[in-house]
């Protein structure tokens, strides 16, 4: 296998060399290493050394990128696994290379291994879905589990029967899908892991470009259990305009339209509740400027985002509005301040640039951008 070095964060690995001409080149190699995913594991770099799991397990090792840059940056145990007899292969390699390392490397199908061992903190980075490794992970991690799905097309409503099949649950292609698809994922995750009598807390979860990452705390008792269950829920969206409601519960109501009438489609069950501990985003926006990360100023920025962001379950594309009111956009931060101004929640949103979070109904909404008074 051709290899070739590279450093990211503080950790030099070899990888497999792949074709830079292709529409694909991680796709090229003989194993998997994708520099476009480097902001997702500066991430959770960031994430365990907050947090200081005493184990972790690289579930789906491929190059090991991510289990060497655990054990080297963060000074935490770390056991790399892929079923995959070329990926181990290059696993020990770089292990022989890097000896000082807390690493052991594991030769096994991944839920097989999940469901002799278990570990502190268990991440599952698949290519594709995590859909068929989450109910072992939730046997296996002790007190943290992170979760990346790259599969954002069945998440959110493109391809409506693969996310149905995966995921058990409708998702919605409409303006504000990435958040859907995070929220279904997260729904996915609770509905497999409170059936063992164990609770789930989103710590530091987002959405971007072609991938969802989840980071989450375990607890463990029926009653932490059912507590998670009270976040969940469905979105009820019109079909003929922007107007949307949530409601919890483990199945769908009716609800009708105010402005138009018509029935609402239900989206879910999906999470409605927080997505972000906001004590430890602070913890993580401390800690950024003392990495060496190679995506450290959108790290920084998405950390920002993250931390002024209403949780709210679902945005307004602002342009789209717009549009659909026949006028033309002012700047997002003077509706934001607006809308501040008269008491209601708003703000920015990762999941879109254009994206506007409010608990302001429509119509004052479009009051403020028609620049009325209210």
């Amino acid at each position: 296998m051709q290899t070739r070095q590279i450093r990211e964060g503080r950790t030099e690995i070899a990888v497999p060399a792949h074709d830079d001409s292709a529409a694909f080149p991680p796709g090229t190699a003989a194993v998997f290493y994708n520099p476009r995913m480097e902001l997702n594991r500066d991430a959770t770099i960031l994430f365990l050394k907050a947090v200081q799991p005493e184990h972790y397990l690289d579930t789906m090792g491929a190059s090991g990128i991510r289990g060497f840059r655990v054990a080297e940056e963060c000074g935490i145990p770390v056991t790399i696994n892929d079923k995959d007899s070329r990926a181990v292969e290059l696993i020990v390699e770089n292990m022989n290379r890097l000896p000082h390392l807390p690493v052991e490397v594991s030769h096994d199908d991944a839920n097989a291994l999940m469901s002799v061992r278990r570990f502190d903190c268990v991440d599952l980075d698949p290519f594709g879905t995590p859909a068929p490794f989450v109910d072992a992970a939730a046997g296996s991690a002790k007190h943290y589990l992170c979760i990346t799905a790259t599969d954002t097309a069945p998440l959110c409503g493109a391809h409506l029967k693969a996310g149905i099949r995966r995921y058990g649950a409708v998702p919605m292609n409409n303006e504000y899908h990435s958040e859907v698809g995070l929220r279904i994922l997260m729904g996915f995750v609770v509905r497999e892991i409170v059936k063992y009598d164990r609770g789930v807390e989103p710590l530091f979860c987002f959405a971007r470009e072609h991938f969802v990452r989840l980071h989450l705390r375990l607890s463990y008792g029926a009653n932490r259990a059912d507590k998670t269950l009270t976040q969940m829920g469905y979105i009820y969206q019109c079909p003929s305009c922007p107007y949307r409601t949530t409601g919890h519960g483990m199945l769908p109501t009716a609800h009708h339209c105010p402005t138009c009438g018509n029935p609402l489609k239900a989206v879910g069950p999906l999470w409605l509740g927080p997505l972000q501990d906001h004590n430890l985003l602070d913890e993580l926006n401390t800690l950024l400027p003392e990495q060496e990360f190679g995506s450290a100023q959108r790290l920084g920025r998405l950390l920002e985002t993250l931390q002024d962001e209403i949780e709210l379950p679902t945005f307004y594309e602002y342009h789209k509005l717009c549009k659909r009111w026949k006028i033309s956009p002012g700047k997002s931060n003077d509706i934001i301040a607006q809308l501040r101004d008269a008491g209601y929640l708003a703000s920015r949103t990762h999941f879109s640039g254009t994206g506007l979070k409010t608990d302001a109904p429509l119509d004052v909404i479009e009051a403020f951008a028609r620049n009325k008074n209210i």
